[in-house]
């Protein structure tokens, strides 16, 4: 049965809505194109196939940036189907205005908590993937509770994701590279596929704010799990 799970509590966000200065742009294509491409949140499940017009494996992105590894991998993986979540306005159109530049079909948006849109719109086991690329690290230690990747939260996604479906999270904080590895260790519905860190998989490409940093002797830590295919 398709159960929905306990409302996961949410006295704390793992992110600070700000205006943020969004080009003329991006405002254009936010206006002209989220009609199309968007998808409105409500608090049911949706139906994917709907939304693209075809029945394809289906990759949610978690907190997508302004959106260039996005459409980035959507365009070299034009057999899968990729929603994209973010609440910040200046993302979401940076987004949809690549979208119409790359002439993409694959790719929706939802603007809206990704908590909220996994535990109401998502169904248990149809997700093919879920990524999670350079989340807010919160490095503060009494920030920490802010983290976007905690225990429920990981419950939640591996809730929605098929048998076999992985998770990939990825960040340039040790300290949080740390607790990501251990928090999805912990998830008795997911396994590493690897002993500890993974080597980048090709379809994440290299932001440009990843490269410079790699140029300076930063680390980068890819972390992937798969949801068993029995519990």
């Amino acid at each position: 049965m398709n159960q929905p799970l306990p409302p996961i509590p949410r006295p704390i966000r793992s992110y600070v809505l700000r205006q943020g200065r969004i080009s003329h742009a991006q405002q254009r294509a936010y206006d002209s194109l989220l009609p199309r491409f968007g998808i409105p949140y409500q608090a049911a499940r949706f139906d994917p196939s709907q939304a693209f017009g075809r029945s394809a494996p289906t990759v949610l992105e978690i907190g997508f940036g302004m959106g260039e590894s996005t459409a980035q991998i959507a365009q070299s993986r034009p057999d899968l189907n990729f929603i994209g979540v973010e609440v910040h306005t200046p993302g979401v159109g940076s987004l949809l205005k690549q979208i119409e530049e790359s002439g993409l079909s694959n790719v929706r948006v939802i603007q809206h908590d990704a908590v909220e849109v996994l535990q109401h719109m998502i169904g248990e086991n149809t997700l093919t993937g879920v990524h999670i690329f350079f989340p807010d690290p919160w490095p503060k230690l009494r920030h920490h509770k802010r983290r976007l990747i905690q225990p429920d939260f990981v419950r939640l996604i591996a809730s929605r994701l098929q048998p076999g479906g992985y998770l990939h999270a990825a960040t340039d904080w040790e300290a949080y590279a740390e607790h990501i590895l251990t928090t999805l260790s912990q998830e008795p519905l997911l396994e590493n596929t690897t002993d500890a860190y993974a080597t980048r998989p090709d379809y994440r490409p290299l932001t440009k704010f990843e490269q410079r940093g790699l140029k300076l002797g930063h680390g980068v830590w890819d972390i992937v799990f798969r949801k068993r295919a029995s519990p």
